[in-house]
């Protein structure tokens, strides 16, 4: 006999459980702690039980997928996302700023892992953010490295200037703040969890035990990584999961515009090709996103400037050669175009169902769907990965 229990956590004053297995008469389910639940002795075999019916509750229907979704992720590791054979690269932090940012230009990569030769560890992340202050800095004669300076301040350096001007009150105990990072073993939520609650967009994965090589650093968690091993859970039994059928515009998911008429908890932000490239990359810093859509007189869509976009300054320096105040949004544009090419604007409507814009998301390098009217190309709102993990763990 195998020792079976079913259970009810999302409330109620009485619950009821039934399946092939009871005749398909409903057996009532005790109150035990804060959930309800039932148990089976049962024959090995295969049983059956009823369809879930749509809720009438939409509040309800979240809370069953969130409570699926948990389950998935509280019972697989970081380390069953890992790739098996994976190239990652980390900077020295001794490295002079200028050539850490031409490496990760020239690697493709918005961030990366910093060394610390004295530590024996990895001690923090060098991003694409770092580059943005470094040009405002540098281009609003606020001295923190002159262009001379890239050339020899360590990326060290940079980061304990950095400190003295946004560190606010607490420098020194901001200086004492631990890198944030996962062990191997810790289950996708709370890996999840760590990358949304410190609003990151990876975080490092440390080995439960040093192996030979001596280094601590096992690879890097994202989102991507985490949506996509959930996607192919979901499709295993798609039917089980009847709000995967919702059209997103009923679904508390994404930023959307005024004219939408849905709340966000944000305001999305659009910029014009003429808008000051310095103006864009403020609206990214300040409000902690990472894209924002670019949109032509009518508010149609024409591209996507993302925070990782900045790295084509760093070809042939060109950073040093230009004013960034003086630099539109559409010269940004097409120096982005001239380095790494035309790229698709990733796009779903208001329409879309939620396993749609979860196949979508789950794509390698689609990190964000701008939400467009089909005619018009109006942008009507904008769903992140953040946005999706964050509405399915809840």
């Amino acid at each position: 006999m195998v020792h079976r229990r079913f259970s009810w956590p999302f409330g109620g004053q009485r619950a009821s459980f039934c399946g092939s297995f009871t005749g398909w008469r409903e057996c009532p389910m005790g109150l035990v702690g804060t959930e309800f639940q039932v148990v089976f002795d049962l024959p090995p075999g295969l049983y059956q039980m009823p369809p879930e019916p749509p809720s009438r509750n939409p509040g309800m229907q979240i809370a069953v997928f969130r409570h699926r979704v948990s389950e998935i992720l509280l019972h697989n590791t970081i380390y069953d996302v890992v790739p098996v054979s994976s190239k990652i690269a980390i900077l020295d932090a001794r490295l002079p700023v200028k050539q850490a940012f031409n490496i990760m230009h020239d690697e493709g990569l918005a961030l990366v892992p910093l060394w610390d030769d004295g530590q024996g560890t990895v001690t923090g992340m060098l991003t694409a953010s770092d580059f943005v202050l470094i040009l405002r800095k540098l281009q609003r004669n606020i001295r923190v490295l002159g262009h001379e300076e890239l050339e020899m301040h360590s990326v060290s350096a940079w980061k304990e200037a950095k400190l003295q001007y946004y560190g606010g009150a607490d420098v020194a105990g901001m200086q004492r703040r631990p890198l944030v990072h996962v062990k191997d073993s810790d289950n996708l939520r709370d890996v999840a969890l760590t990358i949304i609650q410190n609003e990151i967009s990876s975080v490092p994965i440390f080995k439960s035990s040093m192996d030979i090589s001596g280094i601590p650093l096992l690879n890097l968690a994202t989102l991507p990584g985490i949506l996509k091993f959930l996607c192919s859970k979901l499709q295993e039994q798609p039917e089980g999961y009847p709000i995967l059928r919702n059209q997103i515009s009923s679904i508390p998911i994404g930023t959307w515009s005024q004219h939408t008429g849905r709340a966000s908890t944000r305001q999305l932000r659009t910029s014009g090709l003429s808008a000051p490239l310095i103006t864009c990359l403020d609206f990214l810093l300040e409000d902690r996103i990472s894209s924002i859509p670019i949109v032509d007189d009518n508010g149609s869509l024409l591209d996507v400037y993302s925070l990782s976009d900045i790295m084509a300054l760093a070809e042939n320096d060109v950073y040093a050669c230009i004013e960034l105040e003086q630099l539109t949004v559409e010269n940004a544009l097409e120096l982005q175009y001239q380095v790494n090419g035309r790229r698709q604007c990733h796009t779903c409507l208001s329409t879309s169902t939620l396993l749609e814009v979860l196949d979508q998301l789950s794509v390698p390098g689609v990190r964000r769907l701008v939400v467009i009217e089909p005619m018009t190309r109006f942008v009507q709102g904008i769903i992140s990965l953040r946005d999706t993990i964050t509405f399915l763990v809840g």
